[in-house]
């Protein structure tokens, strides 16, 4: 094989390569020629050579290669999202600028935010411009990631738009109804402000003045999806009104969920789940739990239900009418 009809890709590595790799593992070397017709090991640094007879090649541990080539990748990525940033940057006041054409008239205004940063920022901004009503879903997950600089930055930027006439409404889990981090919040908080809670909510939202809304763009929420288009940003609006009046009061008057039969209002939503056939793992991330605490609910339902076997539970739960109960 010769050198120009090996090539591919930097990183990667091909049949023939991964063939004399393994060989170089199991015999301890390889000879310099050998290894002539796939440089991509040289490359690469899964072969260098050795000490004691240069004309031999030698393997790196493998873990400690796809260390190498993990980082290698991550620092790839990691520059084509700072170029896109810089893109993002360098068009946007063009955007802004910009006259109507008339492709862009019919078009929905949507602009990806690439960073986190960005997202912060562009959220600020709307707030700032904003005199009427923010409305937010607050998933459980960010509340345990987010930053003390962060969550302040967030108190500030609520407080402003409070102080300037707005109203401030938000959905969260249950399950953040006595977390100290949410509590302090609102306590703090001065001016029209409401929260409510549900089992379940949607992802992360941002609506202000019903004109502008975010929405992540991207599994880990690195992207955003800032939108302006007005059936788009209506159909968000609604979806939170119905949300909105579903969900049960924490602030400024909390309302207790009652329990009813022995079963909490949580493990009501546990056994929802359950009978729908939802491993644990599933029922801990939709409720914003962490699995161990869902498999207490699940114990302490087991046992008020007397149940022995997980199939039997969820017999039980459908002959118990607790589910006709729900909200």
């Amino acid at each position: 094989m010769t050198e120009a009809a090996h090539r591919h890709a930097g990183e990667e590595l091909c049949e023939a390569g991964l063939g004399l790799y393994a060989r170089a593992l199991r015999e301890g070397h390889l000879p310099g020629e050998e290894a002539a017709g796939a440089p991509c090991l040289v490359d690469t640094g899964l072969l260098y050579p050795s000490v004691e007879d240069l004309t031999r090649l030698v393997p790196v541990a493998p873990a400690v290669a796809l260390q190498r080539l993990l980082r290698s990748s991550e620092e790839r990525i990691a520059g084509e999202r700072r170029r896109g940033e810089r893109l993002a940057d360098a068009f946007e006041p063009l955007i802004r600028h910009a006259g109507p054409t008339a492709a862009g008239e019919d078009t929905p205004f949507l602009r990806i935010l690439t960073s986190k940063e960005r997202t912060g920022r562009a959220i600020a901004e709307a707030m700032a411009e904003g005199r009427d009503q923010l409305l937010t879903v607050q998933p459980h997950d960010g509340l345990v990631t987010a930053s003390h600089h962060n969550h302040e930055a967030a108190m500030q930027r609520d407080q402003a738009f409070l102080d300037n006439g707005g109203r401030v409404r938000a959905l969260y889990q249950h399950t953040v109804r006595h977390a100290p981090l949410i509590i302090g919040r609102y306590e703090r908080l001065k001016g029209d402000v409401e929260a409510r809670t549900l089992n379940e909510v949607t992802e992360r939202l941002v609506i202000v003045d019903r004109t502008v809304a975010f929405i992540p763009a991207s599994p880990d929420r690195s992207l955003a999806l800032e939108v302006r288009h007005p059936a788009l940003v209506a159909y968000f609006v609604t979806t939170f009104d119905r949300l909105w009046h579903l969900a049960t009061p924490m602030h400024p008057r909390a309302v207790r969920q009652p329990t009813l039969n022995g079963i909490s209002p949580r493990q009501r939503a546990i056994a929802a789940l359950l009978v729908e056939g939802h491993t644990d793992a599933t029922i801990a991330d939709r409720l914003g739990m962490n699995v161990r605490t869902a498999r207490v609910h699940i114990a302490k339902l087991a046992a008020t239900l007397r149940s022995e076997s997980r199939a039997q539970l969820g017999y039980l739960i459908g002959q118990s009418g607790i589910l006709d109960q729900e909200r």
